[in-house]
């Protein structure tokens, strides 16, 4: 059922060159571009395509119909001593996330641990990604993103919620030593978007149609709603996302905002919600212990560590670069070549 089998080899810094002229061409400012080109780039050497280059052409769509601010510019104010809120003003959330992270930083290392709250946001693409940044200064990570509505409450048939991600990391002695990033869902949405371009099926528990039932078919899925990972507790996290990303931050709730898939309705206005603490205020030792659990873990034959496969990932595509589909190819360099001017930085 494949379509689409002739693939374009990319480096890493051929990912950043084309991601940035389609962004440019697109009515994205250049410091907004540079900082969406980057998580572009993360992902695709971390082997997550579906948050990569495969977004690219609806970003670029969201900038040049303005669901999206291209040339918005985040403000950062200080709210009290360890807490930190960033306006993103309807522009991409990365900039918006990247502008408060240094100052959620230097927060947690003053008073131990902060909390940065990002509103009237978009797609934080990989939010591991994000919380990476963190545990290489030193620091524990966690971070909630709600999403537009693509999962139903329990027992109901509505999706109210989004898929909803949280993400966690922690420093060893040798830099991150762990990154969790899941959704609330079985697998992510753009999992399914990705398949939907590709002609592929998708496991049977991964989504629901418009009448509740299993699909095998992305397109069926994308209508209706995503599953849940362990049925009622899935939607719990969900909630807790819900409540910390979204009712915490003053962001739309899922229920509220506009798709990211399609160009339908104004800004989403999500949010995120970002904590930074440091381990050393309790635990000087935290660093050891932690590394010592994954010497526990990785001694069992099979096992492995959350993050593990993405960091093997990034090793290989910097060596050999990335393949992506011709057909995606060519349409971002379509859309670095139509030359829609770039409003200053």
């Amino acid at each position: 059922m494949r379509e689409e089998v002739e693939t374009t080899r990319l480096t890493l810094e051929r990912v950043r060159d084309i991601g940035m002229a389609a962004l440019l061409s697109s009515n994205v400012a250049r410091e907004n571009a540079v900082s969406v080109a980057e998580s572009i780039v993360a992902a695709e050497a971390d082997g997550i395509h579906s948050h990569g280059l495969m977004r690219l052409p609806a970003y670029c769509m969201h900038a040049r119909g303005g669901k999206v601010d291209g040339c918005a510019r985040p403000a950062l104010e200080h709210v009290a001593a360890a807490i930190l809120r960033v306006d993103a003003a309807n522009g991409f959330a990365h900039p918006a996330i990247d502008l408060g992270l240094p100052s959620l930083i230097q927060v947690a290392r003053d008073q131990g641990v902060g909390i940065l709250a990002v509103r009237r946001s978009y797609n934080a693409g990989v939010l591991g990604y994000h919380v990476e940044r963190l545990a290489e200064r030193g620091l524990i990570g966690l971070a909630f993103a709600n999403a537009p509505a693509a999962i139903a409450p329990h027992g109901g048939a509505t999706p109210l919620f989004g898929t909803n991600p949280v993400a966690f990391s922690a420093p060893g002695s040798r830099g991150p030593a762990l990154i969790i990033d899941q959704a609330c869902s079985v697998a992510a949405r753009g999992e399914v978007l990705l398949r939907a371009r590709r002609g592929e099926l998708i496991p049977e528990s991964w989504a629901l149609d418009v009448d509740g039932h299993p699909t095998c078919d992305p397109v069926e899925g994308l209508r209706g709603s995503m599953a849940p990972f362990g049925g009622a507790k899935g939607v719990n996290i969900a909630w807790i996302v819900e409540i910390m990303a979204a009712a915490l931050t003053g962001a739309c709730l899922s229920h509220q905002a506009s798709s990211v898939i399609d160009n339908e309705g104004g800004p989403p206005g999500i949010g995120q919600l970002f904590m930074a603490i440091d381990p050393g205020r309790l635990n000087g030792a935290f660093a050891g212990s932690l590394d010592a659990l994954r010497c526990a873990v990785l001694a069992q034959p099979g096992s492995r560590v959350p993050g593990q496969g993405r960091v093997a990932f990034r090793d290989k595509a910097r060596r050999e670069g990335i393949r992506i589909s011709a057909s995606l190819h060519r349409e971002i360099m379509a859309l670095g070549a139509q030359g829609i001017p770039a409003s200053p930085a």
